[in-house]
């Protein structure tokens, strides 16, 4: 068990390159309990890779990464099948995980009960992001690594958003974000690469 005010993460002289190009060098951060971290940058300078290594999925090139808690990952694909509807993708992510996690309240949390039946295909981009954002609430885990959470949300999925990172927050689950736009929910630091 983590101590409550141990840092969840620190990377330090993370260094990844594309071809012979260094997308960045030296990057480094500290993410502890309570905390969110807001990775900025120009399209294609390594957010979106940073934060992959961040969640174990990339290597960097140099540098070291250590993770003190669990984390959940949601990258720009939501993982919805076409035939699956909002309701079985919960399900079978809490089915995975060994949760026992109301799937009917986080529907609701997540506006989705008018959708929760209705197959992949027919959902809007932002049910399905609504869909991907479910799965944080299925399993308690402190770090939250999310890239571009507000890809496709309207003014209401966004306000819904920030109020579910925000509670995650005030209960000392931390995050770090890739984003282009301005935050909902309180900010600690920002990372430009």
């Amino acid at each position: 068990m983590t101590s409550p005010t141990a840092p969840l993460i620190q990377a330090s002289g993370l260094a990844i390159l594309r071809g012979e190009r260094a997308l960045f060098r030296g990057v480094g951060l500290t993410l502890s309990p309570g905390e969110a971290i807001v990775l900025r940058g120009a399209n294609g300078a390594g957010k979106t890779t940073l934060l992959r290594m961040l969640a174990g999925l990339t290597r960097p090139e140099a540098g070291d990464i250590a993770r003190a808690a669990p984390h959940h990952w949601i990258g720009h694909k939501e993982g919805i099948k076409p035939q699956e509807t909002p309701r079985q993708h919960l399900a079978l992510w809490a089915q995975a995980w060994g949760s026992s996690a109301d799937i009917p309240e986080i529907l609701e949390k997540m506006a989705l009960t008018r959708a929760a039946d209705v197959p992949g295909r027919y959902l809007s981009a932002g049910q399905r992001r609504r869909t991907a954002f479910g799965r944080l609430l299925l399993e308690d885990r402190p770090i939250w690594l999310l890239d571009e959470p507000y890809t496709a949300l309207d003014a209401a999925g966004r306000a819904m958003l920030d109020a579910v990172i925000s509670g995650h927050l005030r209960t000392k689950g931390a995050l770090i974000a890739s984003m282009h736009d301005t935050a909902g929910f309180p900010v600690t630091a920002e990372v430009t690469l």
